[in-house]
């Protein structure tokens, strides 16, 4: 029976390790996910874990350490933020091609520079083609839940990947929300143990860990890397199914929200999507046929769903709450675009870019950007496909 409970995102993760209790916690504090490692600091000095837990001097460390565990066998975890994340690079792309399946919390902010400890995406999706699985939530009951399953995601023998369940720095990981916990037995019953049939430092199979990948081995590698991020859609959904079953929660790649016949939508990603949906709520009481899709899933990226979810749509709008500097547009418009590339009718595409730093995302806002793509399904000018919302005038 679920327990109704009041904490911040970073409390609900921290509270979900507790009850997994991994075998091993590295960690580095860095803002605003530090509160992490705090909270689970205290469960170990309280003997409510057996996690090894480690303090290292850097991120880059913590999660080698992760790694160094994940290949003895056992379950590690860490968590980060902002330029933590972008200090544990190099060790990201190794964790992604050694499948070794550690669950990292993100907790995420903007990069400098300027310097910025406010909440954007430019950490989490400039690690996007690192080989990690990549979760999104709108609130705190996501970021738990997320969490819940994340270990049985990146731990799936047709998987085997790093996973980040990532949540809106200051926004989720800090914020106080009405939440739902499960029961800890619940909760150990539905993640499992973690007894992996090879692991890379077994004694019993003695093999080479991180040799050097010559040309007629290194592509084999990366293509059967590459096959386990394919599997993890079906493993994503499949856990999803469980874990509606268990606890009583339903999650996909994304949510539809009022897109049964919308003519405009949104595509959106994290907390903003709440502020989205009072729009949408608002539009739709005054006739307007608006949607919303809240991406949860960004790798593997749901391609050909999120193409059949927004193929019937006049007008969409990709909200981008990252930078790619491509002059094209940021990421999520990238992906969203090649997927609706070969639609044989596809909704007409804007890109915008808001939010940067925490910029503040306003239902307004969210008003201005379904105002433009109204006109745009009436048959008006497109206008520039990339823009930015929010900065102030020159």
């Amino acid at each position: 029976m679920s327990i109704r409970e009041r904490m911040s995102g970073n409390e609900a993760i921290a509270t979900a390790m507790r009850q997994i209790d991994p075998d091993v916690f590295a960690m580095f504090p860095i803002t605003p996910s530090t509160e992490i490692p705090q909270y689970f600091a205290q469960y170990v000095a309280d003997g409510k874990v057996n996690t090894e837990f480690i303090c290292v001097e850097s991120e880059h460390s913590s999660l080698s350490a992760c790694l160094g565990a994940e290949a003895a066998g056992c379950r590690a975890v860490t968590a980060t933020s902002s330029a933590g994340l972008s200090y544990m690079n190099e060790v990201l792309y190794v964790a992604g091609s050694l499948r070794l399946p550690v669950v990292l919390a993100v907790a995420c902010r903007a990069l400098t520079g300027p310097i910025n400890i406010n909440h954007d995406y430019s950490d989490s999706l400039a690690a996007r083609d690192s080989g990690f699985i990549q979760l999104y939530a709108e609130n705190n009951q996501e970021v738990y839940d997320n969490y819940l399953m994340a270990h049985r995601i990146a731990e799936h023998p047709d998987v085997r990947l790093p996973l980040m369940v990532c949540e809106d720095g200051f926004i989720t990981s800090h914020a106080i929300e009405n939440i739902e916990l499960e029961e800890d037995a619940q909760v150990k019953a539905f993640v499992g143990e973690y007894h992996p049939e090879h692991y890379l430092l077994k004694e019993e199979n003695p093999l080479a860990v991180g040799p050097y990948g010559v040309s007629g081995y290194y592509m084999e590698a990366r293509v059967a890397q590459a096959q386990a991020m394919i599997n993890a859609k079906q493993v994503i959904l499949d856990v999803a199914a469980d874990f509606a079953k268990t606890f009583g929660r339903s999650y996909g790649f994304f949510e539809s929200y009022r897109m049964e016949d919308a003519e405009i939508a949104m595509v959106i990603m994290g907390s903003s999507a709440g502020t989205a949906k009072a729009c949408v709520d608002a539009l739709r009481a005054e006739g307007v046929k608006a949607g919303l899709v809240k991406l949860r899933v960004f790798r593997p990226f749901p391609g050909e769903e999120l193409a059949a979810a927004l193929q019937h749509c006049k007008a969409v709008a990709i909200m981008d709450k990252s930078e790619g500097f491509s002059s094209m547009g940021g990421p999520l418009f990238a992906e969203t675009a090649g997927a609706v590339l070969n639609l044989e009718h596809h909704p007409r595409m804007i890109d915008i870019v808001y939010g940067l730093g925490g910029r503040d995302f306003t239902v307004e806002a969210a008003r201005s950007v379904y105002g433009r793509l109204a006109g745009i399904a009436a048959g008006g000018d497109l206008g520039p496909v990339y823009t930015h919302m929010g900065q102030r005038e020159k």
